[in-house]
């Protein structure tokens, strides 16, 4: 299961949006708590493909594609060296595949900064530094013991090489994701993790007024940031999406429409990290169930039948094949069938994000 961890400094709205991407209520608090224990729920990621194939096919029961998250308790600094609750936070953030960093935009005299003032640059590059010397500190331990063992192979020599060039790439703070490694030196550390090699989304929690005017201390700064590292950036209002969550259904979009907001921007972020995550969807459907499955770009038909079950990747004959994207440009499966569009596949077909497939298999 693909998982992503909300992580930031304390009191800046992690926890409010690990609730509205989850349904959970986790209280949150206007201080901080110094609280080691993260929070860990699942994420439907929303689907317009999947809503149309619902309305389409009227089944009993509707299935989106998910994701787990883990709400990672508030960093501070010195977390990489232990200090605070550096040690569980590190510990969190070295089991995820992605993580999500809430900044704070918003002031308010009833939830006091950390730092004391508000600077979201300023806490995107505390966490950053962290995140860089806790490798550095990672890799240099390894480096140590490498160098101090007294069996020293082939394999031995070329991981001390591999590593320091690593180490002087990081003291260069440069994190490790914009490293070029060989194929092989992928390979050799293929049981490595580094948090700067991680994927990042920024998202700003900002207020009302500053979400609604798009503008807030510091914008130009982090948008400029994320554009020079190719991070995604999302603007919310978190507080106020918990709100308008809590609402009926009229109701919660004329609020959304007062806010100028087309769809939650918390869903923007359960996409964003599902695109950075390298993930895709292809459905299945039926009266019974219209169903997301999730797995990585670039797996074949027999493989995305082993997602839904293992008899049918052991007994895969072909995947009947239609494209979501045709069914509403033609109006249903039937016009697919007279205009061709359906096919045939093999084991060894890439599916695409949006492929509609029905597996015969014989086991």
């Amino acid at each position: 299961m693909p998982s992503c961890g909300i992580i930031g400094l304390p009191m800046v709205g992690k926890t409010t949006v690990f609730n509205l991407l989850t349904g959970a209520r986790i209280q949150t608090n206007n201080f901080f708590s110094g609280k080691t224990e993260a929070n860990i729920g699942m994420a439907r990621v929303p689907d317009r493909r999947i809503d149309f194939l619902s309305r389409l096919y009227k089944p009993k029961k509707t299935t989106y594609a998910q994701i787990e998250l883990t709400d990672v308790p508030g960093l501070v600094r010195g977390a990489s060296e232990g200090q605070g609750i550096g040690n569980a936070f590190m510990d969190n953030v070295r089991k995820v595949d992605t993580l999500i960093h809430v900044v704070r935009g918003f002031k308010s005299s009833d939830v006091e900064h950390i730092e004391g003032s508000v600077d979201p640059m300023r806490d995107v590059q505390t966490v950053a530094y962290e995140l860089l010397m806790a490798d550095i500190e990672f890799v240099d331990k390894r480096l140590t013991r490498l160098k101090e063992g007294k069996k020293r192979t082939v394999q031995t020599e070329g991981e001390i090489v591999l590593l320091t060039r690593i180490l002087e790439h990081l003291e260069a703070e440069k994190p490790f994701a914009a490293l070029e490694l060989t194929a092989e030196e992928q390979f050799a550390l293929v049981n490595y993790t580094f948090f700067t090699d991680k994927p990042i989304i920024l998202v700003a929690n900002l207020d009302d007024e500053q979400f609604k005017a798009s503008d807030y201390p510091g914008k130009a700064d982090l948008q400029t940031y994320a554009n020079e590292h190719g991070l995604p950036l999302i603007e919310i209002s978190a507080n106020t999406e918990m709100e308008i969550s809590e609402l009926g259904g009229e109701d919660r979009e004329m609020f959304f429409a007062d806010l100028g907001i087309n769809e939650p921007g918390i869903d923007h972020i359960a996409r964003a990290a599902y695109k950075v995550l390298g993930l895709i969807s292809f459905f299945t459907v039926g009266e019974d169930e219209v169903r997301a499955w999730t797995i990585r770009e670039g797996l074949t038909a027999k493989q995305a039948a082993g997602k839904i079950h293992s008899d049918l990747e052991r007994g895969f004959i072909r995947a009947e094949l239609m494209r979501c994207a045709d069914i509403e440009t033609h109006g249903s499966p039937a016009k697919l069938k007279e205009k061709g569009l359906t096919s045939l596949e093999g084991k060894d077909y890439i599916v695409g994000d949006g492929d509609i497939l029905n597996i015969r298999f014989n086991v």
